[in-house]
């Protein structure tokens, strides 16, 4: 029997207030979905969808999906006719990325990465959604000694039992349960590894580098890097994220796991200085001790992505860094400001 189609697709975005969840939500609101996010602000940030909350066809939920979803319990949802229509899409970003938290919320990322991941997919059971669960380029481990791009079936390697488990072994964890949910159940998902991704409304002072360098810059204080010259990573802009994500929820077919990020090399210190002339700073680079998460990445190969979804990223480094400057300066005061609200909380 085929699938009946409505005047607007029910879609839910978990982890929705983040980073690339709140540009994700955009998007869809954009394209004519309704749009339920949910979210804890354990790691993301209220301001990202404050423009958001104004529009009918979106709405807000504050919760943890480490506890099983019901959303048939909540009133605000009831515009959205679930018991009826229920639920299309289902976008997963839902997992805390701190990396001077890190070890704040190891537990939240533990808790995400296996009773989230299962409470998700119960939830996309119920409802017969279509789920694009954003993974991590961490699944194949840490940079490969000879830089070969990796490749969708390459075999990972990680320490189960490094300090940073929870999130690197996490991820593999939550892809199992990705495919095995797929196998029992039937349920269309298709897995986003995600590389290091940049742009606005990243969370400030937590690590994160590139806002950081900006709002140094902008200070005049030092650009801090976590580890030293020869530290390397690739940059892809948070719109070309989006597009890769919502791309890959529309192919009709299953594509398998895809790639998204960028195949450019960069030293971090070359960013720092770009951003340090960008900004008309004197700032200076110095070097701090490393970051548990904050570490040298791979590359992807993007072949598979490219030929699966006509998907490559199209947003330069330089235009990218420019639009997340004018972004900082433009909310610099706010986001100061929103940064000392949840410090004093």
């Amino acid at each position: 029997m085929p699938k009946q189609k409505y005047e607007k697709k029910n879609v839910v975005v978990t982890g929705g207030a983040g980073f690339i969840g709140s540009f994700l939500c955009e998007s869809l609101l954009e394209a004519g979905a309704r749009v339920i996010c949910i979210d804890t602000f354990v790691t993301s940030q209220e301001p990202n969808i404050d423009p958001l909350l104004k529009n009918p066809d979106f709405e807000f939920i504050r919760h943890d999906i480490s506890t099983p979803i019901n959303l048939s319990t909540f009133p605000e949802l009831v515009r959205f006719q679930i018991p009826v229509q229920g639920i299309q899409e289902i976008y997963n970003l839902a997992c805390p990325t701190s990396p001077k938290k890190f070890h704040q919320f190891r537990m939240q990322t533990l808790f995400a990465n296996s009773l989230g991941m299962k409470n998700v997919l119960d939830l996309a059971v119920q409802n017969k959604s279509r789920v694009v669960h954003a993974s991590s380029s961490v699944v194949y481990g840490p940079r490969p000694k000879d830089n070969h791009a990796f490749e969708e079936d390459e075999l990972g390697v990680v320490d189960q039992l490094s300090p940073r488990a929870c999130y690197d072994e996490g991820k593999r964890f939550a892809e199992s349960c990705c495919r095995t949910y797929q196998d029992v159940h039937g349920v269309d998902i298709r897995i986003a590894r995600i590389f290091r991704t940049y742009g606005p409304r990243m969370p400030l002072f937590d690590g994160h580098m590139i806002p950081d360098f900006i709002l140094n810059a902008l200070d005049g204080k030092p650009l801090s890097i976590f580890g030293d010259e020869t530290f390397r990573t690739s940059l892809v802009y948070v719109n070309d994220v989006v597009d890769g994500l919502i791309q890959m929820m529309e192919v009709p077919k299953n594509p398998g796991p895809l790639n998204l990020g960028s195949t450019g090399d960069m030293r971090i210190i070359d960013v720092a200085q770009m951003i340090v002339e960008m900004t008309g700073s004197r700032s200076k680079v110095n070097f701090q001790p490393p970051l548990i998460f904050m570490t040298p990445l791979g590359l992807p190969n993007l072949t598979k992505t490219k030929e699966a979804l006509g998907w490559l990223p199209i947003v330069g480094v330089e235009d990218g860094l420019k639009k997340t400057i004018d972004y900082t300066i433009a909310h610099k005061n706010l986001l100061q400001f929103s940064v000392q609200k949840r410090k004093e909380i």
